[in-house]
């Protein structure tokens, strides 16, 4: 039997109640196992864990990307197109200061996609992104 991928990732926070908050009030993720110094989240069929590390926690460099100031270092999902627009919506309805804001990329080129980047409590930078027809635009050149 065939079941799809999925990832691990960790990333360091200073204040695991802030993180808590952040990931399962505005990403919509649920806890797992946790201990005093880390949490797991399943974000959307994933494991994401929060390590308390606060001496790693710190904004990383940019690169300019269409124009933008984009987080080099970051994390990134594709969601699906109605999940990301409610998922920008929930930042935004959340007063969240978008790192960039929603938009649509290679619009009507190939690899159109909506994207947009936040930032979480800690300062680790998050992508999430979307396509109309992810199975032919995810790599499309």
């Amino acid at each position: 039997m065939t079941t799809r991928p999925r990832f691990h990732y960790a990333f360091p926070v200073d204040d695991l109640e802030k993180a808590r908050e952040f990931y399962t009030g505005l990403v919509g993720c649920r806890v797992g196992r946790s201990s005093d110094r880390w949490i797991d989240f399943d974000m959307y069929g994933h494991q994401v864990v929060a390590h308390l590390s606060p001496d790693e926690c710190g904004l990383g460099e940019d690169a300019a990307v269409d124009g933008k100031a984009v987080p080099v270092r970051h994390f990134g999902l594709v969601l699906d197109w109605a999940e990301w627009e409610a998922l920008g919506e929930r930042f935004r309805q959340a007063g969240t200061d978008f790192v960039v804001e929603p938009y649509i990329r290679f619009e009507g080129q190939p690899g159109e996609q909506g994207t947009f980047f936040v930032r979480d409590p800690a300062g680790n930078a998050l992508e999430f992104k979307t396509f109309r027809d992810i199975e032919t635009q995810l790599f499309a050149r």
